[in-house]
């Protein structure tokens, strides 16, 4: 299993989204710079979050980001 750059970058824009609250979400702007606009609709079309440009983490983007937790902890 290899990590290429498309997944380290939808993994870093995951761990920018809030953890302490489920009404808090993140907004990318259009003039974000491409690898986070293209890692964000990579995630929403995978169905971790519920917009193109940021949004909301849905149940599986916040499961998701707790293995991220989990996993860096138990790296670092």
């Amino acid at each position: 299993m290899a990590f290429d750059e498309k997944l380290m970058a939808e993994l870093e824009l995951l761990v920018k989204f809030p953890r302490s609250s489920l009404h808090q979400g993140i907004k990318i702007h259009k003039n974000a710079d491409q690898d986070i606009l293209s890692a964000a609709e990579r995630l929403y079309a995978k169905g971790v979050i519920d917009q193109p440009d940021g949004g909301y983490l849905t149940d599986l983007g916040h499961d998701l980001l707790v293995h991220i937790d989990q996993v860096h902890s138990a790296l670092k």
